[in-house]
């Protein structure tokens, strides 16, 4: 028989920790070959949250475990119950809950079924069908809400991965093992980013099911908003691969338009082929931003020839981009035409310039960040 240990981080949670607790533990008589478990982490709850878990612990022998700690932020408390379960409890798997049922525990066979099929790590999702979030939010709340989970997808460009911020989760605990040293660096909200992050970039197998997330009846929300978002960008920042080839191509753009500027005034070439021979300088600046700064995690290793042929490769698939750009750039001079628009009152700009931005930003950088993962910078 399995272990699965529940873990509930918690701070003055004494309306809800002992009914929640004996809700989970009922869980029992609905799973066969699982043996569940609790494990609280109290971050010096001020009311009786400690004591009534105590209380609990007499009841259920060996079913209740506890952890008293400092208030540190949910990842820290995560973390911390992480090391205990993996020291003196060693499950097979752990699942995540808020301890103020916002998260029904009659959900825990769902996320044990996904486990007994394959998965490394479950989420609860709520913006999937069947997920929900409460009706009784705030708008504000539900544009957090849905902002956060939108721009991480789009950061990390995973769009595939609806879920990012729900802390409802199951999680094997080779996983978790694997994780401590990343996870560790997060005290905050953004810890639950951080893990999911890791997860699919260790290649862990990832399913969803639908979560719908109830507001909390005791207790106040422990979120501040404006850390919450600032921690999100910094995280995303820092780890999204993505964004860090948007930067590098705009710095690749400023190359490849210097080029095309000197090209066309300079040189007196037309607009068309000095455009790509624009590209063409720019592609060699951002073949080595993008291997030791965008995609350092997956750097090509070896010695010239290595490099040589990814460089070859490197330079294959950006001639689509190109073609494309240079066809783009003849189309919309032949059929709109190249004119000189007066912008913001303030300055006159060729018409081609505005083409040309534009087929980067919608065409060009997601085409190239698709096919540079999938033929120069694979997963090891």
């Amino acid at each position: 028989m399995k272990k699965a240990l529940v873990v509930l981080p918690t701070y003055n949670e004494a309306g809800t920790i002992k009914k929640l607790i004996e809700d989970i533990l009922l869980q029992n008589q609905k799973v066969t070959n699982w043996e569940i478990e609790v494990l609280i982490n109290d971050s010096s709850s001020t009311d009786d949250t400690a004591k009534l878990v105590k209380e609990l612990q007499k009841k259920y022998f060996k079913k209740i475990y506890l952890l008293e700690t400092k208030k540190e932020g949910l990842g820290k408390a995560y973390h911390q119950a992480f090391i205990y379960a993996i020291e003196y409890i060693q499950p097979f798997v752990i699942i995540q809950m808020d301890a103020d049922f916002s998260h029904n525990p009659n959900d825990i066979p769902l996320f044990l079924n996904e486990i007994a099929r394959g998965a490394d790590m479950v989420v609860g999702a709520r913006y999937i069908k069947g997920g929900s979030i409460p009706k009784n939010w705030g708008i504000h709340r539900k544009i957090l809400s849905v902002f956060a989970n939108l721009t991480i997808r789009l950061g990390f460009m995973k769009l595939n991965v609806h879920e990012w911020t729900n802390g409802y989760r199951a999680i094997k605990i080779w996983l978790i093992k694997d994780s401590l040293n990343h996870i560790k660096n997060y005290s905050g909200y953004v810890f639950q980013i951080a893990m999911l992050d890791y997860a699919i970039k260790k290649g862990a197998k990832l399913a969803e099911i639908p979560n719908n997330f109830i507001d909390r009846k005791y207790g106040k929300s422990k979120i501040f908003v404006s850390q919450y978002i600032l921690q999100i960008f910094a995280y995303i920042f820092s780890y999204s691969s993505f964004i860090k080839f948007v930067i590098v191509g705009l710095i690749g753009f400023a190359v490849d338009f210097s080029f095309a500027y000197l090209f066309i005034n300079k040189l007196h070439i037309a607009k068309a082929p000095a455009n790509m021979y624009g590209a063409e300088v720019a592609i060699f600046f951002n073949f080595l931003l993008n291997n030791f700064w965008s995609f350092k995690d997956k750097k090509i290793i070896g010695g010239f020839f290595a490099y040589l042929i990814k460089f070859i490769t490197f330079n294959f698939v950006s001639s689509g981009s190109i073609i494309i750009q240079g066809a783009g750039l003849s189309l919309a001079l032949r059929f709109i035409g190249d004119k000189t628009i007066h912008l913001f009152g303030v300055a006159n700009i060729s018409s081609w310039i505005i083409y040309k931005i534009l087929i980067i930003i919608f065409i060009i950088i997601p085409y190239s960040y698709i096919l540079y993962n999938k033929f120069i910078w694979k997963k090891k």
